[in-house]
């Protein structure tokens, strides 16, 4: 079997260890059966196949298999071990333990046995193992790796030895789990290696765990928020035919796992790298020339102006409150741009029933709006801006159906049906970025500079990347001299960075701004966060260095937008800012769907693509893990050397079939 001389080396080094279990071959006889051996040995049939994994697909005549056994001298068997007491403290976990004392959860709990059936308590007295004598390094990384404790969800598990050139991506689909479970099983697995032993699930899928099985198929990774709906149309094939493609889908749709979907017409099967470029594979839709539906359109807005906090009869008063209150201007610039779309719908032929309400950003003042005034004809709600108050308003209307669409808040909100998240969550513009990373990076020398608090997205673009290089900021500092020995003259340099420490990003940046004479690099992240605005990193910096990061919204172009920024001028005597312009393009948006079909619900139906307007661009999504509706469009964009944003190139531009833009 071809597990079996990796299996064997493997046994031979266990045998060292005091506390290892015991194995013996059996060879199997005519007339043998997996049942009839495990009752020969007096162990579960899955014993066997845990250590036999082919053995699923039938055994044969002389052929060997590894049936684990008792061990004469056990693991519990406390003699060949050395105990420390630990009094718990409070906080402490088993986890934390195993990773202080360094042993595994499982060798805990074997001394402490009262640990198998009640959590840990504050206070308790346990034993911990110490080891007399330190087992060879290649047994430790792979008992730590087999020993981890696995997900609740899973009550049963199997080991997997990995084979040369298998990925996780084939790893996870073989054996129906996602990816970030495969990850959350072996934690310390960063870089798959031939011959490591990993935790798996035991639901052995049928197909075997190829990416490409040939141009008429590719695999695609389930995004957050979509269902099998949303894939078919996507797709273009039937649930039931998905189903049969994806034997696991009998158990449900989950977030990360590994679909085999037809290929795009006219284009070619992907790779694995890229192979959840399709999740971005959309139509670009003018919903201008579909406008169909002239009723008057009711729309509620509702924004924290804290008009109680005004005097009427005091300006100087109302003065304060503009310069000072943040929220406030945030409302008014938004509140611009609403007035600027309903001007350009109603030249279209969209008339707007228009009603503002102060939430005094309050979820408290959101329900009194609700219980006191009549909603029933409204066709969508913009705002709250706020999180708390956009949920409270959507708990209130669910019943009625009427859409809630918040325009600023990127943190996930609860499931209401009813509940539009118009601006993307950062976890979307993470995935997204890194999805543009695996996509574009064949040819580069990619280097990937984390820190320790970002070990999560490491490891996600480790598995995206395989031949990527790792540099660890020693004490918040990235030095020249390391970086210069991971890069290729010659070649391009694909530089990740991965912190919000605001030495970290300082110190590479201006490395690999000096690197930069003699190397071809290009600097990139999935976060851009506040760190990059700080004075003390240069933007000529970041130019030069082609810097590469995802965003809600582009560069405003002003050449292309002269008629609007003239018109707006003309009416509040200033120039948009981007609370302006969101106003205007998420109001736009939504007047267009509502004149493009009966209701908001049934536009995305009907008009699946994305729309695009002067910053930003639109393409909801149902949520997979509860209700409601969240936008997933972003923009990469680079930063020129002569400090100009444009929209980063992409492979997917070169690919035909139905990517429009």
């Amino acid at each position: 079997m071809k597990y079996l001389f990796v299996i064997c080396f493997l046994f031979q080094i266990y045998s060292g260890s005091a506390n290892a279990q015991a194995y013996k071959y059996h060879t199997v006889k005519k007339g043998e059966t997996v049942f009839s051996i495990s009752q020969e040995y007096n162990i579960d049939e899955e014993d066997i196949y845990k250590y036999n994994p082919d053995a699923r697909k039938g055994i044969g005549v002389n052929e060997k298999l590894v049936i684990p056994v008792e061990d004469k001298q056990s693991a519990d068997d406390s003699s060949s071990m050395e105990f420390k007491e630990h009094r718990v403290e409070k906080k402490e976990t088993l986890y934390s333990l195993s990773k202080q004392y360094d042993v595994s959860i499982e060798d805990i709990k074997r001394y402490n046995k009262q640990l198998y059936s009640k959590e840990l308590q504050s206070g308790e007295l346990i034993r911990i193992p110490v080891k007399t004598s330190e087992a060879p390094k290649v047994v430790q990384t792979i008992s730590r790796v087999a020993q981890k404790t696995e997900p609740q969800k899973y009550s049963k598990t199997r080991e997997h030895i990995v084979l040369p050139k298998e990925t996780k991506y084939g790893i996870a689909r073989k054996y129906g789990m996602t990816v970030k479970e495969l990850n959350e099983m072996n934690p310390q697995v960063e870089v798959l290696q031939s011959g490591m032993m990993i935790r798996v699930g035991t639901n052995v899928l049928k197909d075997e765990p190829v990416i490409i099985t040939d141009e008429r198929f590719s695999f695609y990774e389930v995004k957050p928020r979509e269902t099998l709906f949303s894939l078919s149309q996507r797709f273009g094939v039937s649930q039931d035919s998905l189903k049969s493609l994806n034997p696991a889908l009998e158990d449900g749709l989950k977030s990360g796992m590994v679909l085999k979907v037809p290929a795009a017409e006219g284009s070619e099967a992907l790779t694995e790298s890229a192979l959840d470029y399709k999740g971005m594979v959309e139509t670009k839709t003018d919903l201008k020339t579909s406008i169909s539906n002239l009723d008057t359109k009711n729309i509620v807005l509702l924004l924290p102006y804290h008009l109680n906090k005004i005097e009427e009869d005091s300006l100087d008063t109302y003065r304060n409150v503009i310069l000072n209150e943040r929220v406030v201007r945030i409302s008014l610039d938004f509140y611009s741009g609403v007035l600027m779309a309903l001007d350009e719908a109603k030249s279209l032929g969209i008339s707007t029933n228009l009603k503002v309400y102060d939430t005094k950003q309050n979820a408290a003042e959101v329900a009194n709006i609700i219980n006191t005034h009549n909603f029933s004809n409204v066709d969508a709600v913009i705002g709250p801006l706020l999180q708390t108050t956009s949920e409270a308003a959507a708990s209130r209307l669910e019943r009625q159906n009427i859409p809630v669409i918040n325009p600023l808040s990127n943190r996930s909100m609860r499931g209401y049906k009813n509940l539009f998240q118009s601006r993307p969550t950062d976890e979307i513009m993470q995935e997204a970025m890194l999805n543009y990373i695996a996509r574009n990076s064949a040819g580069k020398n990619v280097i990937i500079v984390a820190d320790g608090k970002n070990f999560q997205v490491k490891n996600q673009l480790s598995n995206m990347v395989p031949s990527a290089r790792f540099l660890n900021p020693t004490d918040n500092f990235v030095a020249d001299d390391k970086l210069t020995t991971m890069l290729t003259p010659g070649k391009p340099n694909w530089v990740i960075l991965e912190s919000d420490n605001l030495n970290v990003v300082s110190s590479a940046t201006s490395a690999l701004n000096r690197l930069a004479r003699d190397f071809d690099i290009t600097l990139l992240t999935t976060n851009k966060n506040n760190a990059y605005e700080s004075d003390i990193i240069s933007n000529n910096h970041l130019g030069k260095l082609k810097f590469h990061y995802p965003s809600v919204d582009k560069e405003f172009d002003s050449e292309t937008s002269k008629d609007f920024i003239d018109a707006y001028k003309a009416r509040f005597s200033t120039t948009p800012n981007q609370y302006a312009l969101r106003g205007y393009d998420l109001t736009l948006d939504v007047l267009l769907r509502l004149a493009t079909a009966e209701n908001l619900y049934q536009s995305f139906e009907k008009f699946p693509g994305y729309t695009e307007y002067y910053e930003n661009k639109f393409h909801y999504m149902p949520n997979v893990n509860g209700g409601g509706y969240t936008n997933d469009a972003i923009y990469i964009l680079q930063l020129n050397e002569d400090l100009i944003i444009s929209k980063a190139n992409d492979i997917k531009s070169n690919l035909s079939g139905r990517i429009k833009d």
